[in-house]
């Protein structure tokens, strides 16, 4: 919690004037039983037979108009503060949501893997809204509620010590039980918010892979996949709203029966004539705010739980440190070695809590020359695509590129040589330019010039808005070779000095393959390239192949150099004769 604290220090001097407006708001208030008690005994009570009705009245009509003042002050006042706490609350949250995005995005794939997708989305949403609801209310009750709760003691002690001690003995046992509960309520609430995770990840799923579900019909067994994380979630609250739904009947409870004792007791001391009826008026007044304040006290305890284990969650992302930092250099850069552009040596790399992925791979590629990747599922590929580009490093070994080790490289330099179309790329609701542009503030005429490029002018044309088309979320609204084409275009349209192709042609048929590798090796000649596929025919005419199987390299050269010297990839080739010729 202290790290969320820490985002109210800019608001202090705002916060001291909503705090102010609220404590006199609450005097106001709490004045109130007082007058009354006065009007009572003060006016009322020592009217006699020879008073004066006149004076009498005028002094009554006096403190009443006290009275109508002070409600009136204390619901002006106390709106006002509310409205002010509000402000502060939305301002802090959208800060910590802000800063908590911004860390989302920066964090690393692992450490992305290593939370969840679905933790995170669940931090940046039912968390905040925790935090939010809490500094609102904290603002508004942890203010009233004290004053109310010490206002109340003092005044009924000026009143009437006696009655202030049969009340006051309630109260221990009411803040015991309030506070034994909230404390074994903590625990349980973080347990609610990691089942809340596991929703949506199964809701996340689902809704990525519904058209599958539907295809396969499995419609019903993800129903009952949502049910059993559905069923979890209600149960773990149900255990966490079940221990802090005691704090209010035990306080009740506790309330009651001091309030009972104040009433035997003041009646008992009316009779005696050791106080005024009045004041016994006065007593149950300030026991029924007492009360309230002593309930906000348990609803603050509540929120206080959920929003605490939600602050740690949410603090945990934003103390996460850089993982991919920047390494600093030794020595001048090396020369690019025989004009070997990128260089991997020795480079071996797993995932965490796995085995080798990839195993010393070694190998280079000059400027301008294209490298073709091929292997089987699993064998590594996407990987070294992964630690060129340093979204993960290395676990030994070096990837240089022009030199430089990637890890000396500062992030936006290193990304923005690549241009990249991976497998899970993604297409967002805007329109068919926008795709292509991303938001990279491209030239129409690089984004036209790029679709034609990867062979997707023609139907884009074809479309009545052209490259104003609006696309749905995930290009729902085209075929998946259209939309690996926008994809090829989005690569292609920044420039880049490296083009990564991560199977980026495999819905495409043949001939239009074959012309979107023509239309590549035209148009960004001098680009240096790197095409991972699964078909031979989208890279035997690399300037060089790798043929990757269980993370190792098994072959390495041109196609004709592989046909005669690696067994897996001539069997590929000739298992795929009927595509290859059309090269």
């Amino acid at each position: 919690m202290r790290k969320i604290l820490s985002y109210l220090k800019p608001h202090c001097a705002f916060m001291a004037m909503l705090m102010s407006v609220k404590v006199l708001g609450t005097l106001a208030e709490l004045a109130l039983p007082y007058i009354l008690s006065h009007i009572i005994d003060g006016v009322i009570g020592r009217l006699g037979a020879d008073a004066d009705v006149t004076s009498a009245g005028k002094s009554i009509l006096f403190w009443a108009g006290v009275m109508v003042f002070c409600a009136v002050a204390a619901v002006c006042l106390n709106v006002s503060a509310n409205r002010m706490a509000a402000k502060v609350a939305k301002t802090v949250a959208g800060e910590i949501r802000g800063d908590l995005f911004r860390r989302t995005v920066r964090l690393s794939p692992a450490q992305t893997d290593r939370y969840t997708v679905a933790s995170l989305e669940s931090r940046i949403t039912t968390d905040t809204y925790n935090i939010h609801h809490f500094l609102n209310v904290i603002q508004r009750m942890g203010v009233r509620a004290p004053i109310l709760l010490v206002g109340g003691l003092v005044v009924t002690a000026t009143l009437d010590p006696v009655l202030t001690l049969v009340m006051a003995a309630a109260l221990p046992l009411i803040f015991i039980s309030v506070y034994g509960i909230s404390v074994k309520g903590l625990p349980l609430f973080r347990r609610a918010q990691m089942a809340v995770d596991r929703m949506v990840k199964v809701v996340r799923e689902d809704a990525q892979g519904i058209r599958v579900i539907k295809a396969l019909s499995r419609t019903e067994y993800e129903n009952g996949r949502y049910e059993e994380v559905n069923r979890s979630l209600a149960d773990e609250e149900r255990r966490a709203n079940e221990t802090m739904a005691a704090a209010n009947p035990l306080m009740n409870l506790f309330m009651n029966l001091g309030l009972t004792a104040v009433v035997m007791a003041g009646a008992l001391r009316v009779n005696a004539g050791l106080t005024d009826p009045g004041r016994i008026v006065a007593f149950i007044q300030y026991f029924t705010l007492i009360s309230t304040a002593m309930m906000s006290v348990s609803r603050l305890f509540v929120i206080y739980s959920k929003a605490s284990a939600s602050a740690g969650r949410v603090a945990e992302v934003l103390e996460t440190p850089e993982e991919l930092t920047v390494v600093k250099a030794e020595g001048a850069a090396a020369p690019e070695c025989g004009g070997d552009y990128i260089v991997f040596e020795h480079v071996c790399f797993s995932y965490a809590g796995g085995g080798e992925v990839i195993k010393d791979v070694s190998f280079t590629l000059p400027r301008g020359q294209t490298l073709g990747i091929i292997g089987a599922t699993g064998s590594g590929k996407t990987t070294l695509l992964a630690l060129l580009m340093r979204l993960y490093d290395v676990s030994s070994g070096s990837v240089r590129i022009g030199g430089r080790d990637v890890r000396t490289i500062p992030e936006d330099e290193l990304h923005s040589m690549f241009g990249a179309a991976m497998q899970n790329d993604f297409v967002y609701t805007g329109t068919v330019g926008d795709n292509i542009s991303f938001m990279r503030g491209i030239p129409e005429d690089d984004v036209r010039a790029a679709a034609v490029t990867a062979q997707a002018d023609g139907f884009i044309r074809d479309f009545p808005e052209g490259y104003s088309h609006m696309l749905t979320s995930k290009g729902t609204n085209v075929s998946g070779g259209q939309r690996q084409r926008l994809l090829v275009a989005r690569a292609a349209a920044g420039k880049p000095d490296i083009l990564v192709l991560d199977d980026s042609s495999s819905a495409l048929d043949y001939r239009t393959d074959s012309a979107l590798r023509r239309a590549i090796a035209k148009d960004m000649a001098g680009t240096t390239a790197v095409i991972v596929a699964q078909r031979v025919s989208s890279v035997r005419r690399c300037d060089k192949i790798l043929v990757l199987s269980e993370g190792g390299i098994i072959g390495s050269g041109t196609d004709g150099e592989l046909m005669q010297s690696c067994a897996l990839y001539r069997e590929i080739a000739e298992s795929q004769m009927g595509g290859a010729i059309l090269d």
